[in-house]
């Protein structure tokens, strides 16, 4: 193994383990979402209420949940500093098993991408503690959903191209 691939197989691991620590404390909190007498969901704020649900569910807080939800969300910014290194160091391990051509462009563009998402997930966060704190300022849900939609976009083709090249390409890596 080269010590490139090493390193990347460190901050791999490294990056899992956060991710997954953080993901369990967040399911964790999820129980205790509820807005006017009904529970509501993460990924129901991020991709699937339409504007007048996304208003309603974030009037209807009451303090113990507007806690918890910034506890959520400050767990989701400890979750986005595991799970998109480890996504971009996923694609360069797959990189180093190959020699040349498209694809190795691709997983470096893919690892490059996670940027991108971690950034989009960071403005994701600011406009849900923005909307928390004044429910009356969801201003433009379409740029919300569309730069979550991307920041999902970046993330799974990261997640599904690296995993399919770390695993299809067996052998060892590249020397150099």
């Amino acid at each position: 193994m080269t010590i490139n691939y090493k390193r990347w197989q460190g901050l791999c691991v490294f990056g899992l383990g956060l991710a997954l620590g953080t993901a369990f404390c967040m399911k964790w909190m999820e129980s205790d979402l509820w807005s006017n007498g009904q529970l509501f969901t993460i990924l129901g704020l991020e991709l699937f209420y339409p504007p007048a649900k996304l208003e309603g569910i974030l009037s209807g807080l009451d303090e113990k949940v507007k806690t918890i939800l910034r506890y959520h969300l400050v767990f989701d910014f400890a979750f986005m500093a595991g799970i998109y290194p480890c996504i971009c160091s996923l694609c360069m391990m797959g990189r180093e098993k190959i020699r040349a051509g498209g694809l190795k462009n691709l997983l470096l563009v893919l690892a490059s991408a996670q940027m991108l998402a971690w950034i989009l997930d960071s403005i994701e966060n600011y406009f849900l503690f923005k909307w928390i704190h004044n429910p009356g300022l969801i201003d433009n849900p379409g740029l919300f959903h569309s730069l979550v939609i991307i920041k999902w976009i970046l993330a799974l083709s990261g997640v599904l191209v690296g995993l399919t090249v770390f695993i299809l390409k067996r052998r060892k890596p590249v020397p150099g």
